[in-house]
């Protein structure tokens, strides 16, 4: 079995294992027994961040984290915007993985699943996207912003819950950040429509 496969298994446990009734009805219904898309490994700045993280404190956190350590040389790291969009400086410390969904290493219609990374000091300004959305914080003291609120922080393990077209944003400040995400009841390739701008 892969490193790959291993991460697919380690995130099913991780969101079957968590009782949020919010999560428990994103993911019911969902199959998971998916077929494999071959993807060749792709690197990109943000991945190095990895290795200098600490594991989390919590147990469950900490086997989803070492497994994604443990398949970050094989994943197809990617990128949603360009330079015209946030800049250069934000291309060189944010990138995501979709472990299974339409572009994924595992190939659903139905959901999308994968990890977001952000380096340190990053502003992820407000977006929103058709596709409802979960975001569960791996890492400690991001900080984020839901329908144009105060930036709050939120800390490993938290439900962060984002229905269709709301908006919203992230910030780091010394630690980054590397959340798992899971996408569904929308285009699941949308690239996201960035606030402010001609829709």
């Amino acid at each position: 079995m892969s490193a790959v496969d291993d991460l697919l298994q380690a995130f099913q446990r991780y969101v079957a294992s968590r009782s949020d009734p919010i999560l428990r009805r994103f993911i019911a219904g969902f199959d998971w027994r998916m077929g494999g898309r071959l993807l060749a490994a792709r690197s990109l700045p943000v991945v190095s961040y990895l290795n200098d993280l600490h594991r989390p404190a919590d147990v469950a956190e900490s086997e989803l984290f070492s497994s994604l350590v443990g398949a970050a040389d094989a994943l197809h790291w990617a990128q949603t915007y360009n330079i015209a969009d946030f800049g250069a400086d934000f291309l060189q410390r944010y990138c995501w993985v979709e472990l299974f969904g339409t572009r994924g290493h595992f190939v659903s219609d139905e959901m999308a699943g994968g990890f977001l990374l952000l380096g340190p000091d990053v502003h992820y300004p407000d977006h929103h996207h058709i596709a409802e959305e979960i975001y569960i914080p791996l890492t400690e003291g991001s900080l984020w912003s839901k329908d144009s609120q105060a930036f709050l922080p939120r800390w490993t393990g938290e439900i962060i819950h984002h229905p269709s077209d709301i908006r919203h944003a992230m910030r780091t400040e010394g630690i980054p950040l590397v959340a798992l995400y899971l996408w569904r009841g929308g285009p699941l390739a949308q690239k996201s429509t960035i606030a402010g701008r001609a829709e």
